[in-house]
């Protein structure tokens, strides 16, 4: 079992590194959209004697309109050259009257849905590299993200506080309030229970003041007292906290459905009315409702607005009001210090909301308002009197669910009124500066507590984030630890269909609800938050549903756990639930066994087979409560009762903090400045780099791998996209300018190539079509009349008024030599003697001004490609790519893998510097006061590791808790003829004797940054 961490790149090829992305846009494409269609499914004018219903809705591959008849099929690439969105064609089959007769349509188009890609309907889905290469795609990009008007945008991970899940917590009065949000197809609602003078309230934004808790109870049709008391418990200890409430209803004269009603009724805070067409009921003013009518009025509101998440018959409140005393029972024994009140941080509690279901969210919100717009297109207009049949799909606003999107994703504002939802920073421009930035980014995870808030507690590393979030990748300032990234092997889950689930329980030690007697060996049953019945078994229970899932008879990411304060088992299956696959073990005996192992290496089994096989499951943050894991098959002894063990503990890590070798022996903070730093070093953005015209592109010219490498880097292909070269280190002083962390840099190494990189930058125009009909422009160089040379700035255009490839372009001199019509009015007698404007025509339209786009730069660059190409609705676009070769100077910013950063302080010639016996001269000279108050034992162990690695020309392993011993490399040196600890006697370059102390010598893995002088300086 040495080699379980072959698991971890069966489970990368099976997940990817952002499948969890890419599971919720296919879940929210193949099942939510038509869900959230069905639950708003007919719009109705009975006036006008119309109605609509939409029988199935599905989204098309991407295209885009060329200015045919037909869509063309389109591909990423083309996307982002051309300036286009990725999206696909959102279809929909309705069925509505058109003149008293009932017509179907199928493939009505109602908008375009911007796609992901990498997801099921992307036409990259399920190709292998060499057809992505055809593409023009990278086969290591991970995908994941959205394309809008050719710019790349990710959808961050948003953490939320769990839906339909009770909440005990503190409120900003130190008291407790019971708090519960309800998502629902069709409502979505928060409901708190809070104490107030030792009685119980419900406290809704419905209401103009808090509701007390016992008139509820009566408005739902718990009228006996008894029945109540029983709802809630059976101690005389419960009964006595909850006494008070019931004498408020005699208080206020309430004993029956309809005196709550009444209540309830005229303390109602107003909504705004209007008509509904379809989607839900709105309350009539008081002075119109009978009194006969108002129990049926004032039941059916409560019924969308409380506890909605739990399922009711009609007008059957049975269920929410068991759901109802369980919150007020759980507020009593709170308030007693029976049972904890829940910790916010914990994550257990915690939902994270991916781009599925973000975008079901907004095109819920969408479409709700598309369908109250095709309503008010109807209602103006009078079907009966029509000469010609009126047909609703010559009527579908197809720009206005198509806009919304766009907009959304692009501007990264996800503001919803309907659920009092407003969100900024959802979206983020992908980060293409390297390929470590780009997966960085891919991985992170942002919550919407306000960051200027100085409080520890949501910023601090929990428990219970172990395995899920990287402990070393979180910015520094304001947004420390608000911005999280996901661990290497963590996933969300997606939402099951809990119907099956809820029937399989029912059949199983559970008894209905009606006969608890709330027992110590009576457990609720709650599924996804609701209740369906009680248990005297749970750990049976508990044990049969972890069987069905291991065997594969109910979905892989059902969890059931034991909340032992709260008498109740829970049972899961929705979805932003982060879970983390374990190694099961059997009498304390891991079940992947080496054969498993070797079939794996061979591919004669793959990651699912081990799911199915019951080998390995995943376990999200509640179940692990339940659970108790070793670390290694070492801690595997009698007496001890474990039931799963890691797979690797190095997979604690992320994506970025997973490339430092030997993270282990170094002081946390400089892993958390290399993750910053990694995403910032130049290196290889992708394999089609050359053929991507980015805004902003580095690349280093050598880039090399690294000689210590851990397991993560081979896992996630940084070794064929790095971004730094291994630079032969010496580490003492030199001169004065080597302090601060300032390098010394060797002359003779930056004219090899050491370093190096090109900095491309984009510059385009669109030429568009202005209110004249007439289009923008482009015109070649112009001529000085008086002297007939060219005009200053003009000497690289070629005669399409664009510069030409390979031109050396300096400040101030034109790239594109753009031209736009001038609109003037013209004021015109019309044929009734009045004055007009007329815009000018195609005819008159001839004046022309200068619009060019030009260079701006104190170093020249060199034009690299030229590209002519047209926009969605045939817009030409025309875009240029500069290059810049950039050699490391002075105040340049490097770093190694251990956030060692520092300037360059000086770059001395190589007959200057120290070298060695073998006359080998260092690249780099670093101070080494550097280190001990860093404390980077990390990059000492990767000096000895690159040597040793250098020495047997091998890679050697740095992996977080398990990388090569100090013992291994010191053994591997001393059979070479090198000193065992890697120290070497050097000799002055400039008096050429040899220097007093033995030098710490080696390679060392540099990365240079994008922070470079030449973007810094300014000139006055």
């Amino acid at each position: 079992m040495n080699q379980k961490h072959h698991l971890v790149p069966a489970f990368l090829a099976s997940k990817g590194l952002v499948k969890l992305h890419i599971d919720s846009f296919n879940h929210f494409i193949q099942t939510e959209i038509k869900n959230i269609v069905r639950a708003n499914s007919r719009v109705s004018v009975p006036e006008a004697n119309w109605w609509l219903e939409y029988n199935d809705i599905y989204i098309k591959p991407p295209t885009v309109n060329d200015g045919g008849v037909v869509a063309s099929r389109v591909t990423p690439h083309d996307c982002r050259l051309r300036d286009l969105t990725y999206a696909g064609e959102i279809l929909v089959d309705v069925t509505f009257v058109r003149q008293n007769e009932v017509v179907s349509k199928k493939g009505v188009l109602i908008g375009r849905m911007p796609i992901m890609l990498k997801s099921s309907i992307c036409v990259l889905n399920g190709k292998s590299p060499s057809e992505l290469m055809r593409l023009k795609e990278c086969p290591l990009d991970p995908g994941g993200y959205f394309i809008i008007g050719g710019t790349e945008k990710v959808v961050l991970m948003q953490e939320q506080t769990s839906k339909n899940r009770l909440i005990i917590e503190e409120d900003s009065k130190r008291g407790l309030v019971c708090s519960v949000t309800s998502s629902s197809a069709q409502t979505k609602s928060k409901t708190n229970i809070l104490t107030k003078d030792d009685k119980f309230y419900l406290s809704h934004n419905s209401f103009i003041m808090d509701v007390p808790i016992a008139i509820l109870f009566k408005a739902m049709n718990i009228t006996s007292d008894q029945e109540l008391l029983q709802l809630i418990g059976t101690e005389e200890s419960v009964w006595a906290n909850f006494v008070p409430s019931l004498k408020l209803c005699l208080e206020y004269n309430i004993h029956t459905c309809l005196d709550a009603c009444n209540w309830l009724h005229s303390r109602l805070r107003q909504p705004r009315y209007r008509t509904a067409f379809g989607s839900g009921r709105t309350l009539r003013p008081a002075a119109s409702v009978l009194e006969t009518d108002i129990v049926l009025e004032i039941q059916r509101f409560l019924r969308d607005i409380i506890i909605t998440h739990v399922e009711m018959e009609k007008l059957n409140f049975a269920p929410r009001a068991f759901f109802l005393g369980q919150m007020v029972r759980y507020l009593i024994l709170a308030n007693e210090k029976r049972i904890p009140s829940d910790d916010r941080d914990f994550y257990g509690n915690k939902r994270i909301e991916l781009a599925g279901s973000l975008l079901a969210l907004l095109f819920e919100d969408v479409f709700k308002t598309f369908n109250e717009d095709l309503w008010l297109t109807v209602s103006k207009i009078d079907t009966k009197r029509r000469c010609t049949p009126f047909d609703i799909s010559k009527h579908i606003k197809t720009w206005m669910i198509t806009e919304q999107l766009n907009r959304a994703i692009s501007s990264g504002n996800w503001i919803i009124k309907r659920f009092r939802m407003m969100r900024h920073g959802v979206t983020q421009v992908v980060s293409r500066l390297s390929y470590v930035a780009a997966l960085g980014h891919m991985t992170r995870m942002t919550s919407q507590f306000e960051k200027t808030r100085k409080v520890s507690g949501p910023r601090s590393i929990h428990a219970s984030q172990w395995g899920l979030i990287c402990p070393s990748d979180t910015p520094e300032g304001e947004a420390c630890g608000l911005v999280k990234n996901v661990a290497l092997m963590c996933h969300v889950t997606v939402e099951v269909d809990d119907a099956n689930l809820i029937e399989l329980i029912s059949n199983y030690y559970t008894f209905p609800l009606y006969q608890m007697r709330y027992a110590k060996n009576e457990y609720v049953i709650y599924v996804n938050g609701k209740p369906i019945g009680f248990t005297q078994h749970p750990g049976k229970l508990c044990v049969l549903i972890r069987g069905l899932r291991r065997s594969g008879r109910i979905h892989g990411f059902v969890s059931v756990y034991i909340k032992q304060a709260y008498q109740c088992v829970h049972v899961v299956s929705d979805g932003g639930r982060f879970c983390r696959p374990y190694i099961i073990l059997c009498n304390g005996r891991p079940l992947v066994t080496e054969s498993v192992l070797q079939d794996l290496r061979r591919n004669v089994l793959n990651w699912d087979d081990l799911l199915r096989k019951g080998l390995v499951e995943y376990l999200d943050v509640n179940e692990l409560n339940d659970c108790l894991v070793a670390m290694d098959e070492t801690s595997l002894t009698d007496g001890n009762h474990y039931t799963h063990m890691e797979i690797d503990p190095a997979t604690i890590l992320g994506v970025v903090a997973g490339l430092i070798p030997y993270p282990d022996h170094n002081q946390s903070p400089r892993n958390t400045y290399q993750c910053a730093m990694g995403k910032q070093a130049i290196g290889t953005v992708a394999l089609n780099q050359q053929i991507r015209f980015d805004t902003l592109q580095c690349q280093m010219v050598y880039p090399q791998k690294p000689l210590v490498q851990s397991k993560t880097i081979q896992m996630m292909h940084f070794d064929e996209l790095p971004a730094g070269q291994n630079a032969v280190v010496a580490i003492m002083s030199y001169s004065g300018y080597d302090v601060e962390d300032a390098l010394i840099i060797n002359q003779a190494s930056i004219d090899r190539g050491f370093a190096r990189a090109c900095v491309y930058r984009r510059s385009g125009v669109h030429l568009k079509m202005h209110e004249n009909a007439v289009y923008d422009r482009l015109m070649g160089p112009s001529v000085e009349r008086e002297t007939g040379v060219l005009r200053r700035g003009d000497e690289v255009l070629q005669a399409d008024g664009v510069a030409y490839i390979g031109a050396c372009v300096k400040d101030r001199q034109i790239l594109i030599n753009k031209e736009m019509p001038v609109v003037s009015p013209t004021a015109v007698l019309d044929n009734a003697g009045s004055l007009s404007l007329n815009v000018n025509t195609p005819e008159n339209a001839t004046e022309f001004r200068r619009c060019p786009v030009d260079y701006k730069g104190i170093e020249p660059s060199y034009v690299e490609k030229v590209m002519f190409s047209t926009s969605e609705g045939n817009q030409a676009v025309v875009k240029i790519l500069l290059r810049q070769t950039r050699r490391p100077e002075v105040g340049d910013k490097f770093s190694s893998r251990h956030g060692q950063k520092g300037v360059v302080g000086l770059i001395v010639r190589q007959e200057d510097l120290p070298f060695s016996m073998n006359g080998l001269t260092p690249d780099i000279i670093m101070n080494p006061h550097g280190f001990p108050s860093r404390m980077t034992v990390g990059k000492l162990l990767e000096v000895l590791g690159s040597k040793a690695g250098a020495i047997e020309g091998k890679i050697r392993d740095g992996s977080a808790f398990s990388g090569d011993p100090v013992e291994v490399l010191s053994q591997v040196l001393s059979d070479h003829g090198y000193h065992y600890l890697g120290k070497e006697i050097l000799y002055s370059g400039v008096t050429g004797a040899p220097l007093e102390a033995f030098i710490y010598f080696g390679p060392v893995y540099y990365q240079r940054l994008k922070h470079m002088v030449m973007d810094k300086v300014s000139v006055e």
